[in-house]
Protein backbone atom coordinates (compact mmCIF):
# COMPACT_ATOMS: atom_id res chain seq x y z
CA UNK A 1 0.00 0.00 0.00
CA UNK A 2 2.07 3.06 -1.27
CA UNK A 3 1.24 6.82 -0.07
CA UNK A 4 0.57 7.91 -4.04
CA UNK A 5 -2.42 4.80 -3.80
CA UNK A 6 -3.56 6.11 -1.19
CA UNK A 7 -3.64 9.40 -1.96
CA UNK A 8 -5.18 8.57 -5.68
CA UNK A 9 -8.04 7.24 -3.54
CA UNK A 10 -8.43 9.12 -1.13
CA UNK A 11 -7.97 8.59 2.85
CA UNK A 12 -11.50 7.56 3.35
CA UNK A 13 -10.76 4.40 1.96
CA UNK A 14 -8.08 4.25 4.91
CA UNK A 15 -10.62 5.88 7.70
CA UNK A 16 -14.08 4.44 6.70
CA UNK A 17 -14.15 2.00 9.36
CA UNK A 18 -13.60 -1.24 7.01
CA UNK A 19 -9.98 -2.26 7.93
CA UNK A 20 -10.28 -5.71 5.97
CA UNK A 21 -8.02 -4.25 3.15
CA UNK A 22 -5.27 -3.05 5.23
CA UNK A 23 -1.94 -4.94 5.00
CA UNK A 24 -0.85 -6.97 8.17
CA UNK A 25 1.07 -4.79 10.17
CA UNK A 26 -0.24 -1.66 9.41
CA UNK A 27 -3.14 -1.57 12.08
CA UNK A 28 -1.95 -2.00 15.17
CA UNK A 29 -2.48 -0.26 18.79
CA UNK A 30 -0.13 2.69 19.53
CA UNK A 31 1.54 3.80 22.19
CA UNK A 32 0.15 7.67 22.86
CA UNK A 33 3.53 8.83 23.57
CA UNK A 34 5.16 7.68 20.63
CA UNK A 35 2.64 9.80 17.71
CA UNK A 36 3.90 13.34 17.48
CA UNK A 37 1.68 15.48 16.46
CA UNK A 38 1.29 17.09 12.66
CA UNK A 39 3.13 20.53 12.87
CA UNK A 40 0.94 21.27 9.06
CA UNK A 41 -2.12 20.61 10.76
CA UNK A 42 -5.23 22.41 8.89
CA UNK A 43 -7.32 22.90 11.81
CA UNK A 44 -6.02 25.60 14.17
CA UNK A 45 -9.47 26.27 15.99
CA UNK A 46 -10.68 23.24 18.69
CA UNK A 47 -13.47 23.80 20.76
CA UNK A 48 -12.67 22.55 23.98
CA UNK A 49 -16.65 21.74 25.21
CA UNK A 50 -16.44 19.28 21.81
CA UNK A 51 -13.33 18.20 22.47
CA UNK A 52 -14.57 16.99 25.92
CA UNK A 53 -17.85 15.37 25.05
CA UNK A 54 -15.23 13.35 22.59
CA UNK A 55 -13.03 12.75 25.25
CA UNK A 56 -16.28 11.59 27.68
CA UNK A 57 -16.92 9.34 24.59
CA UNK A 58 -13.83 7.45 23.86
CA UNK A 59 -13.40 6.78 28.30
CA UNK A 60 -16.76 4.77 27.75
CA UNK A 61 -16.27 3.27 24.04
CA UNK A 62 -12.45 3.80 23.23
CA UNK A 63 -11.56 5.30 19.99
CA UNK A 64 -13.42 3.52 17.06
CA UNK A 65 -11.40 5.62 14.61
CA UNK A 66 -8.06 4.84 14.11
CA UNK A 67 -5.36 7.82 13.37
CA UNK A 68 -3.49 7.78 10.43
CA UNK A 69 0.50 8.13 11.35
CA UNK A 70 3.56 7.56 9.04
CA UNK A 71 6.86 5.98 10.34
CA UNK A 72 9.19 9.02 11.82
CA UNK A 73 12.27 8.71 13.88
CA UNK A 74 13.59 6.38 15.97
CA UNK A 75 10.83 3.91 17.25
CA UNK A 76 8.21 7.62 17.00
CA UNK A 77 4.87 7.87 14.50
CA UNK A 78 3.89 11.11 13.12
CA UNK A 79 0.19 11.72 12.78
CA UNK A 80 -1.29 12.58 9.89
CA UNK A 81 -4.72 12.60 10.73
CA UNK A 82 -7.02 12.37 13.74
CA UNK A 83 -5.65 15.47 15.90
CA UNK A 84 -9.24 15.76 17.63
CA UNK A 85 -9.12 12.06 18.39
CA UNK A 86 -5.46 12.02 19.52
CA UNK A 87 -6.43 15.31 21.96
CA UNK A 88 -8.90 13.45 23.19
CA UNK A 89 -7.72 10.28 23.97
CA UNK A 90 -4.99 12.18 26.00
CA UNK A 91 -7.40 13.89 27.99
CA UNK A 92 -9.52 10.54 28.49
CA UNK A 93 -5.67 9.11 29.74
CA UNK A 94 -5.67 6.46 27.25
CA UNK A 95 -2.22 4.71 27.09
CA UNK A 96 -2.60 3.62 23.46
CA UNK A 97 -4.91 4.31 20.24
CA UNK A 98 -5.68 2.31 16.83
CA UNK A 99 -3.41 3.70 13.97
CA UNK A 100 -3.48 2.45 10.76
CA UNK A 101 0.72 3.41 9.33
CA UNK A 102 1.07 4.66 5.94
CA UNK A 103 3.81 5.21 3.72
CA UNK A 104 4.60 8.58 2.79
CA UNK A 105 7.20 9.89 0.32
CA UNK A 106 8.28 13.00 2.46
CA UNK A 107 6.65 16.04 4.03
CA UNK A 108 4.97 17.62 0.84
CA UNK A 109 2.79 14.01 0.98
CA UNK A 110 1.88 14.40 4.45
CA UNK A 111 0.65 17.77 4.64
CA UNK A 112 -1.41 16.83 1.53
CA UNK A 113 -2.75 13.75 3.01
CA UNK A 114 -4.04 15.57 6.42
CA UNK A 115 -5.82 18.48 4.06
CA UNK A 116 -7.58 16.28 2.40
CA UNK A 117 -8.64 13.81 5.54
CA UNK A 118 -9.84 17.10 7.29
CA UNK A 119 -11.57 18.14 3.78
CA UNK A 120 -12.86 14.94 3.70
CA UNK A 121 -14.69 14.72 6.85
CA UNK A 122 -15.83 18.35 6.78
CA UNK A 123 -13.44 18.59 10.40
CA UNK A 124 -12.78 21.95 9.37
CA UNK A 125 -14.29 25.66 10.39
CA UNK A 126 -15.12 27.69 6.90
CA UNK A 127 -11.77 29.58 7.26
CA UNK A 128 -9.55 26.59 7.81
CA UNK A 129 -11.21 24.76 4.84
CA UNK A 130 -10.52 27.73 3.00
CA UNK A 131 -6.60 27.87 3.62
CA UNK A 132 -6.74 24.25 2.77
CA UNK A 133 -8.21 24.80 -0.31
CA UNK A 134 -5.46 27.75 -0.95
CA UNK A 135 -2.78 24.99 0.32
CA UNK A 136 -3.40 22.33 -2.42
CA UNK A 137 -3.94 25.05 -5.42
CA UNK A 138 -0.49 26.78 -4.16
CA UNK A 139 1.55 24.67 -2.68
CA UNK A 140 0.69 21.50 -4.94
CA UNK A 141 -0.21 23.12 -8.21
CA UNK A 142 -4.39 21.28 -8.14
CA UNK A 143 -6.47 23.34 -9.60
CA UNK A 144 -9.88 24.44 -8.23
CA UNK A 145 -11.40 21.79 -10.36
CA UNK A 146 -9.04 19.17 -9.32
CA UNK A 147 -9.38 20.54 -5.61
CA UNK A 148 -13.28 19.79 -5.98
CA UNK A 149 -12.90 16.74 -7.43
CA UNK A 150 -10.55 15.40 -4.27
CA UNK A 151 -12.48 16.21 -1.73
CA UNK A 152 -15.76 15.74 -3.26
CA UNK A 153 -17.14 18.57 -3.85
CA UNK A 154 -18.93 20.87 -6.15
CA UNK A 155 -16.37 23.31 -7.91
CA UNK A 156 -18.47 26.18 -7.41
CA UNK A 157 -18.15 25.47 -3.23
CA UNK A 158 -14.62 25.62 -3.75
CA UNK A 159 -14.42 28.62 -5.20
CA UNK A 160 -17.15 30.27 -3.03
CA UNK A 161 -15.24 29.28 0.28
CA UNK A 162 -12.10 30.52 -1.52
CA UNK A 163 -13.49 34.09 -1.47
CA UNK A 164 -13.50 34.49 2.02
CA UNK A 165 -9.66 34.89 2.43
CA UNK A 166 -10.62 38.27 0.49
CA UNK A 167 -11.80 39.23 3.90
CA UNK A 168 -10.27 41.23 6.56
CA UNK A 169 -8.28 39.46 9.20
CA UNK A 170 -10.51 40.55 12.03
CA UNK A 171 -13.35 39.47 9.92
CA UNK A 172 -11.99 35.92 9.19
CA UNK A 173 -11.36 35.43 13.38
CA UNK A 174 -15.01 36.48 13.51
CA UNK A 175 -16.19 33.49 11.38
CA UNK A 176 -13.46 31.45 12.96
CA UNK A 177 -14.76 32.15 16.58
CA UNK A 178 -18.38 32.05 15.06
CA UNK A 179 -18.90 35.36 16.09
CA UNK A 180 -20.73 35.58 12.92
CA UNK A 181 -21.68 33.35 10.43
CA UNK A 182 -20.19 31.84 6.69
CA UNK A 183 -23.55 33.48 5.35
CA UNK A 184 -22.70 36.77 7.07
CA UNK A 185 -19.33 36.65 5.83
CA UNK A 186 -20.11 36.42 1.94
CA UNK A 187 -22.53 39.24 2.02
CA UNK A 188 -19.51 41.04 3.69
CA UNK A 189 -17.67 40.09 1.12
CA UNK A 190 -19.24 42.68 -1.37
CA UNK A 191 -18.01 45.40 0.95
CA UNK A 192 -14.30 44.52 1.49
CA UNK A 193 -13.34 47.27 -0.35
CA UNK A 194 -15.08 49.64 2.26
CA UNK A 195 -13.45 49.46 5.30
CA UNK A 196 -15.42 51.78 6.95
CA UNK A 197 -18.76 50.49 6.00
CA UNK A 198 -17.59 46.81 6.88
CA UNK A 199 -17.35 47.53 10.08
CA UNK A 200 -20.32 49.50 10.43
CA UNK A 201 -22.48 46.23 9.40
CA UNK A 202 -19.96 44.05 11.71
CA UNK A 203 -20.73 45.61 14.36
CA UNK A 204 -24.69 45.51 13.90
CA UNK A 205 -24.71 42.25 12.92
CA UNK A 206 -23.13 41.62 16.42
CA UNK A 207 -25.05 43.89 18.30
CA UNK A 208 -28.16 43.47 17.04
CA UNK A 209 -28.16 39.74 16.20
CA UNK A 210 -29.05 40.42 12.58
CA UNK A 211 -29.81 37.39 10.10
CA UNK A 212 -28.21 37.08 6.52
CA UNK A 213 -31.29 38.48 4.85
CA UNK A 214 -31.06 41.45 7.16
CA UNK A 215 -27.47 41.84 6.18
CA UNK A 216 -27.62 41.78 3.06
CA UNK A 217 -30.33 44.51 3.07
CA UNK A 218 -27.97 46.44 4.35
CA UNK A 219 -25.73 46.62 2.10
CA UNK A 220 -27.87 47.39 -0.85
CA UNK A 221 -29.35 50.09 0.95
CA UNK A 222 -27.68 53.51 -0.70
CA UNK A 223 -24.70 55.11 1.76
CA UNK A 224 -25.82 58.28 0.43
CA UNK A 225 -29.10 60.47 1.60
CA UNK A 226 -30.51 62.92 -1.03
CA UNK A 227 -29.16 65.89 -0.89
CA UNK A 228 -26.20 64.49 0.81
CA UNK A 229 -22.31 65.79 -0.63
CA UNK A 230 -20.89 63.92 -2.79
CA UNK A 231 -17.22 61.65 -2.36
CA UNK A 232 -14.14 64.23 -3.70
CA UNK A 233 -16.18 67.58 -3.53
CA UNK A 234 -15.68 69.64 0.17
CA UNK A 235 -17.77 72.36 1.83
CA UNK A 236 -15.41 75.76 3.13
CA UNK A 237 -12.87 74.95 4.98
CA UNK A 238 -13.74 71.08 5.53
CA UNK A 239 -11.10 67.82 4.45
CA UNK A 240 -11.93 66.79 1.24
CA UNK A 241 -14.10 63.74 1.13
CA UNK A 242 -11.20 61.64 -0.07
CA UNK A 243 -8.87 62.54 2.51
CA UNK A 244 -11.17 61.65 5.36
CA UNK A 245 -12.02 58.49 3.41
CA UNK A 246 -8.11 57.62 3.70
CA UNK A 247 -7.79 58.37 7.06
CA UNK A 248 -10.63 56.31 8.01
CA UNK A 249 -9.23 53.17 6.02
CA UNK A 250 -6.23 53.40 8.31
CA UNK A 251 -7.51 53.86 11.51
CA UNK A 252 -10.05 51.28 11.36
CA UNK A 253 -7.48 48.75 9.85
CA UNK A 254 -5.50 49.77 13.06
CA UNK A 255 -8.38 49.62 15.65
CA UNK A 256 -10.52 46.52 13.68
CA UNK A 257 -13.27 49.22 14.35
CA UNK A 258 -16.00 51.55 12.68
CA UNK A 259 -15.09 54.80 12.28
CA UNK A 260 -16.47 57.70 11.27
CA UNK A 261 -15.59 61.55 10.82
CA UNK A 262 -17.90 63.91 10.68
CA UNK A 263 -17.05 67.52 9.48
CA UNK A 264 -18.61 71.22 10.32
CA UNK A 265 -16.68 73.73 8.67
CA UNK A 266 -12.81 73.60 10.33
CA UNK A 267 -14.61 71.74 12.92
CA UNK A 268 -15.81 68.09 13.92
CA UNK A 269 -15.63 64.96 15.71
CA UNK A 270 -14.03 61.29 15.27
CA UNK A 271 -16.52 58.43 16.59
CA UNK A 272 -14.88 55.10 17.52
CA UNK A 273 -17.59 52.38 17.91
CA UNK A 274 -17.05 49.58 20.39
CA UNK A 275 -19.07 46.54 21.04
CA UNK A 276 -18.44 45.41 24.42
CA UNK A 277 -17.01 46.63 27.43
CA UNK A 278 -13.83 44.52 26.92
CA UNK A 279 -13.94 45.82 23.35
CA UNK A 280 -13.70 49.25 24.76
CA UNK A 281 -10.44 48.11 27.52
CA UNK A 282 -9.31 47.58 24.08
CA UNK A 283 -9.62 50.24 22.39
CA UNK A 284 -8.60 52.21 25.31
CA UNK A 285 -5.14 50.75 25.69
CA UNK A 286 -4.59 51.37 21.96
CA UNK A 287 -5.47 54.95 22.21
CA UNK A 288 -3.51 55.68 25.14
CA UNK A 289 -0.25 53.38 23.99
Amino acid sequence: MSGKSVLGRGVDALLSGDLASVEEGRFFLCDIDKIEPNKDQPRKHFAEDRLQKLAESIAEKGVIQPLLVTRGKGNRYNLIAGERRLRAARIAGLDEVPVVLTDSNGKGESLELALIENLQRHDLNPIEEAMAYSRLINDFGLTQEGVARKVGRKRSTVTNILRLLGLPDYLQDDVISGLISEGHARVLLRLKDDAQKIQEIRGRIIREDLSVRATERLCRRPREKPGAQRPGKSRGNELPASYCRSLINQLANRMNTGIRIIQNGERGKLEIDYYSSDDLDRLVNLLAG
